[in-house]
């Protein structure tokens, strides 16, 4: 199974999901003309890897900001981290934010009610952002 590698764009996020280490990245923005042409290859490459997956997940989310079509995919992406915790893998989300957006923690707080993994958050000063 192939890495999954899509460069971010000014509405879509950098997306690296790695079979092997079994890290999942999603970076960025997220406000797609097209939500399902852009979000539906990325739940169709998690369902594959839901057949074999690595001993331990870990999706990173670190979203600026997203629409409402992608926050539905999102969750999507999420109830299938239930399906792997439920097959018994090791699986968390590390939901990072600004330490400056309530709002982003919130949705982060929402979305680890609705699903049955752990969630890890960590916050991040608009400074580290600063790239030397």
């Amino acid at each position: 199974m192939e890495t999954l590698l899509i460069n971010s764009s000014l509405q879509t996020p950098y997306i690296n999901f790695d079979k092997e280490s079994g890290v999942m990245q999603i970076k960025g923005r997220s406000i797609p003309d097209q939500p399902d042409e852009f979000w539906g290859p990325i739940l169709t490459w998690f369902d594959s890897y839901i057949l074999s997956p690595s001993k331990k997940t870990t999706v990173i989310i670190d979203l600026e900001y997203f629409n409402i079509t992608s926050s539905k995919r999102i969750l999507f992406l999420l109830y299938k981290l239930n399906e792997l915790s439920e097959n018994g893998s090791d699986v968390k989300v590390e939901w990072l934010y600004r330490e400056t957006d309530e709002d982003m923690y919130e949705v982060g707080q929402d979305y680890a009610y609705m699903v049955k993994v752990p969630f890890e958050f960590k916050i991040y000063e608009d400074l580290d952002l600063v790239i030397a």
